[in-house]
């Protein structure tokens, strides 16, 4: 650190105060802060943007959805002010194109539940999960485990079995072969 600075490291019209300091000075020239510019924000957790994440934002996204009544599922995306991280945005996105195919799946293999009557957050969980098993290269066990981690964090306390069980169902018809 420095008390005083060199006369030429300051802008122009900028004055420092008895106690003022210096503890810094980088000159960018104009190609250096063309480059400087700031990114595009994406909203997200802690701004890493992992999958879990993602999954998470989506499964916020698509229980508002639901929860509000929009119609498709991704026109949320829309009333964003910062759009979700783009696996966030893909997720939403499939599970909204493919809601039909989804929820046939899901009750064609649910014991004792039609998908009207699960939880809302247990249906978008599901919807989710089942888009991932079906439409991405997605490891089964990444599917399973993420779902059920979400499951037992936000849903009840007999949710992360009946999301298991419904998952490992699911998994074997839409990934064999």
């Amino acid at each position: 650190m420095s008390d005083s600075a060199p006369p030429d490291a300051l802008p122009p019209g900028l004055e420092l105060g008895d106690d003022d300091v210096i503890e810094q000075v980088e000159e960018i020239d104009e190609e250096g802060l063309a480059a400087a510019t700031e990114p595009v924000r994406t909203s997200g957790f802690d701004g890493i943007g992992t999958r879990r994440e993602a999954r998470e934002r989506a499964l916020a996204l698509l229980y508002e959805a639901e929860s509000k009544g929009i119609v498709p599922p991704a026109a949320v995306l829309d009333t964003l002010p910062v759009p979700p991280e783009p696996y966030a945005g893909e997720l939403v996105v499939g599970v909204s194109d493919h809601l039909d195919e989804l929820d046939e799946a899901i009750g064609r293999r649910s014991v004792g539940w039609t998908v009207a009557r699960m939880p809302a957050l247990d249906r978008a969980l599901l919807r989710m999960a089942t888009y991932e098993l079906a439409h991405t290269d997605v490891p089964v066990g990444a599917c399973i485990s993420e779902a059920v981690e979400l499951a037992k964090r936000y849903s009840t306390d007999g949710s992360p079995t009946f999301v298991n069980g419904l998952l490992s169902r699911l998994a074997g018809e839409l990934r064999e072969g």
